[in-house]
């Protein structure tokens, strides 16, 4: 691999985890790597990058891209593809890499893998891989052109922790005018389902069947525990619970002390919203779902079966 160009992301006023992923997957491939950086007063931001694994980082600093538009950031990504001349753009698959990604790749005729969980290297080519059906299957995709451009789905790397020293340029030329006006950023109030604060989770997926069976299958096991209940995307977006109560990339990060994931079949944005609890029992009737592959204690059955058996015997143990 001749050379990467990670496309950073801020949060927070600090380097974004799945920033720091990139790094791992990037240096996992070898070649040269480089980095950019974009914002407004944001030096700070790039040296800690370059510290950690970042290599040649470009700082892109300027009013303009204080905060997202897209054609204030497609303008810096452009530039720095122009500057390094990389041969693969490694992007976060989050809200910012969905939308960045496809406009650069539209404007400079590039090829794109998105939602991608691991890159291979085949000789000189990539092999991009990604799940798909509900993480049943592995899609292997060879994209041509130069730059090739992926967004890399959250938490399917480590975050990068070595201490090699890399660099810190100035990029100019990334001012300007912009189409887009940022207006506002809106956070969800917190209501009375956060599941962030939960130190017992039971979460049903779409192996529950119905929605009527979250009340009688499900939510003894929940009370049994003391736990709060969340969900699968699929679940949400069928409608059978409100979103607050899904767990995921695109819902909410949990870390309890116990998970159960009950009928889930384990997509990758599921897994990077719960691999970060304790201990997590996985019940599904598959035994090759990926959700086992995270699970402490991983249990192959009927859920109608186990989930009440599984109640009553936690009712029991504490003598209700």
């Amino acid at each position: 691999m001749a050379k990467t160009l990670i496309v950073g992301e801020i949060q927070k006023g600090g380097l974004r985890e799945a920033t720091l992923e990139l790094v791992t997957l990037a240096r996992k491939l070898g070649g040269e790597v480089a980095s950019l950086v974009m914002g407004s007063g944001v030096g700070a931001v790039a040296e800690d990058l370059a510290k950690k694994g970042g290599g040649k980082v470009l700082l892109a600093d300027d009013a303009s891209l204080a905060n997202y538009t897209s054609d204030s950031y497609a303008r810096a990504v452009r530039k720095a593809i122009e500057t390094e001349k990389p041969d693969l753009v490694l992007m976060s698959n989050t809200p910012i890499g969905w939308d960045l990604a496809g406009k650069v790749a539209s404007q400079l005729d590039a090829g794109i893998a998105t939602d991608v969980i691991r890159i291979e290297p085949d000789g000189a080519d990539l092999v991009f891989v990604r799940r798909m059906f509900n993480a049943k299957f592995d899609a292997r995709l060879r994209v041509s052109g130069s730059p090739r451009i992926a967004t890399v789905q959250p938490g399917a790397n480590e975050a990068y922790t070595g201490s090699d020293a890399g660099s810190v340029a100035k990029l100019d030329g990334v001012g300007g005018e912009s189409r887009t006006k940022f207006v506002e950023i809106r956070v969800a109030p917190a209501g009375g389902h956060d599941l962030t604060k939960a130190e017992v989770i039971v979460s049903g997926g779409r192996g529950l069947q119905k929605p009527e069976n979250f009340e009688t299958v499900l939510k003894p096991l929940v009370d049994a525990l003391g736990a709060q209940m969340g969900a699968s995307r699929p679940v949400v977006d069928a409608g059978w619970l409100p979103h607050e109560y899904q767990v995921g990339s695109s819902g909410q990060i949990v870390t309890p002390k116990l998970y159960v994931a009950v009928g889930i079949s384990g997509a990758i944005q599921h897994l990077v919203g719960m691999k970060g609890a304790n201990h997590i029992i996985a019940i599904n009737k598959d035994p090759d779902a990926p959700i086992f592959e995270v699970a402490d204690t991983g249990i192959v059955g009927d859920l109608f079966e186990i989930v009440p058996a599984l109640a009553a015997a936690v009712k029991n143990a504490k003598g209700g």
